[in-house]
């Protein structure tokens, strides 16, 4: 019996029809339409509708994302995950007005997606910045109020795990 490779179609009688994505000596991995990420024997029954045989020593979806993630965090302005401190999971920021208006409420995770955002856009601000072609004096002007905008900004370190992720303004002296 040979391996099937990756892209590979198959019709299994209990989740229907599949591709497989993965292969060990002992399992496929399969996508299925109706049931997803399924993990098969080998010698178990199916039909196989496309064979693609030479391809077992192909590159699995898992090292292409992983690599893809790789990428984007490398040449884009997009951060890797920032983890949100365990005490606010699940919470809410609410915004009472100082008027008899509603309060608006704002999922903590959401709220604290947004302020990512802002600091990740602030790094791609900084680094364009940095590799302008502005005067010196022009660039450590713009690199300054970069750095105030952080020291406004770190009001929100309290929301994030990790320390290393904080904003951090201007040392005092």
């Amino acid at each position: 019996m040979k391996i099937l490779g990756i892209g590979s179609r198959i019709k299994h009688p209990e989740h229907g029809a599949g591709v497989v994505t993965n292969v060990t000596a002992k399992h496929y991995w399969v996508t299925f339409i109706e049931s997803g990420l399924e993990t098969i024997d080998v010698d178990s029954e199916f039909e196989v509708i496309e064979a693609l045989e030479d391809e077992v020593d192909s590159v699995s979806f898992y090292e292409v994302e992983r690599t893809l993630k790789n990428l984007l965090q490398k040449w884009s302005d997009v951060s890797q995950i920032v983890p949100i401190a365990d005490k606010w999971k699940g919470g809410k920021l609410i915004m009472e007005p100082g008027t008899a208006t509603q309060n608006k409420e704002v999922p903590i995770d959401t709220f604290f997606h947004k302020i990512i955002m802002v600091r990740d856009r602030l790094r791609v601000m900084e680094q364009k910045v940095n590799a302008s072609n502005l005067d010196p004096s022009e660039k450590v002007d713009l690199q300054q109020y970069i750095t105030r905008i952080y020291g406004s900004l770190t009001t929100f370190n309290v929301l994030f795990k990790s320390t290393n992720d904080y904003f951090v303004g201007e040392k005092s002296k």
